[in-house]
C-alpha cells in the first residue's frame, strides 16, 4: 500500500504519520511533491506499506499541489488520508504552540487558515479517508488511524498491518546500589522472606530451583506474585492505548540476588504466556562481582 497523508496545517498530520510508523509503515515527512513519483522507487523492498506526508509547504505553488497528487494517483494505487480540524481549534493550536502558519506572511492567522482550507478543498473531496481531529487528543487520533488501516488489512491482501506492543523489560536490582534510572515502575520486595540468612541458600540466586522452592513455601510470596500479575494484566492494554513504546518493571531487594531475581523470572514466564510478549530480562547485580 502507498498512502499520502495530507490536510490542514496543525490538524495532526505528524501524529497520523507517527501512528503509521508504529504500524511498520516506511514514512517520509514533508516530501516535495515533485519527488512523489521517484520516491516510490526508493522505498526499501522489505516495506510492503509506505506513507508520505505532504502539505502546502511541499510545493512552491500550493495550488498545484492537487495537480501533482492526481498525477501520482494515475500511475500508482495511492490512497489519500486527509486530516482536518475546525478553524477555531486550529487557531487555538497555533496560538498555544506559538507556531507560524505557512500562509501567515500573507494574512492574519484566521485568514491564513481559511485560505489553506480553500486551496485544499478539492483534495479533501477526493480523499479515501477524512479524519476530523477537532475533538481528539493525539492518542485518539492515532487510534483512529490504526483502526481504519486494520480494517483495510482484512479486505486487502496487499496490506501487512500490525501494531507493535511496547518493548517490555523486567529488571532486578539491589537497593544498595541505587534505583535503576530506566524503570517505569519499581516494586520493593524487601518485605518478603530472605533466603540470604540460610547458609545453604545464600550463595545461590533466584534462578536456582532451591531458591524457587524456598519462596513457593511462603503464602505471602504467592500472594505478592499474584497481585503483580493482576496489576499488569489490567494496565497492559492501557499502555498500548497510550502508545507507550517502552515499559520497564524493576524489582528491588537488599542484595539483588534472591527475591528480586526470583520475581523477575516469574514475571517473565507469565508475560510470555499471558501477554504474548517476549520480555527483556536483566539481572543487574548478577552481572557484577559481589
Amino acid at each position: 500500500m502507498r498512502l499520502i497523508i495530507t490536510g490542514l496545517s496543525g490538524a495532526g498530520k505528524s501524529t497520523a504519520t507517527h501512528a503509521l510508523e508504529d504500524m511498520s509503515f516506511f514514512c517520509t515527512d514533508n516530501l516535495p511533491v515533485t519527488m512523489l513519483q521517484s520516491w516510490v522507487s526508493h522505498v526499501p523492498e522489505e516495506y510492503k506499506n509506505a506513507a508520505v506526508c505532504i502539505d502546502v509547504r511541499s510545493s512552491q505553488e500550493p495550488r498545484r499541489l492537487i495537480e501533482h497528487i492526481h498525477k501520482a494517483r494515475e500511475t500508482h494505487n495511492w490512497k489519500v488520508l486527509f486530516v482536518d480540524a475546525s478553524n477555531h481549534v486550529l487557531q487555538r493550536r497555533f496560538s498555544a504552540l506559538r507556531r507560524r502558519h505557512p500562509f501567515d506572511s500573507e494574512a492574519d492567522l484566521e485568514s491564513a487558515i481559511r485560505q489553506e482550507r480553500e486551496i485544499l478543498a478539492p483534495l479533501r473531496a477526493c480523499a479515501d479517508l477524512v479524519l476530523d481531529s477537532s475533538d481528539l487528543n493525539p492518542y485518539e487520533l492515532s487510534w483512529l488511524v490504526e483502526s481504519f488501516w486494520s480494517r483495510q488489512s482484512r479486505v486487502s491482501e496487499d496490506v501487512d498491518w500490525h501494531v507493535q506492543s511496547p518493548v517490555f523489560s523486567v529488571l532486578s536490582f539491589s537497593y544498595q546500589r541505587g534505583l535503576p534510572a530506566e524503570a517505569d515502575m519499581v516494586i520493593d520486595l524487601r518485605f518478603l522472606p530472605n533466603p540470604h540468612y540460610q547458609p545453604e541458600l545464600a550463595k545461590l540466586t533466584g534462578c536456582d530451583r532451591q531458591i524457587q522452592e524456598f519462596f513457593e513455601s511462603f503464602p505471602e510470596v504467592t500472594q505478592a506474585r499474584r497481585w503483580v500479575f493482576q496489576w499488569l494484566e489490567f494496565v497492559w492494554p492501557h499502555l498500548k492505548g497510550e502508545r507507550k513504546q517502552y515499559f520497564t518493571v524493576a524489582f528491588g531487594c537488599s542484595g539483588g540476588r534472591h527475591r528480586s531475581v526470583y520475581m523477575a523470572e516469574q514475571l517473565a514466564v507469565w508475560a510470555r504466556q499471558q501477554l504474548k510478549v517476549e520480555p527483556r530480562v536483566h539481572h543487574r547485580e548478577l552481572e557484577k562481582k559481589i
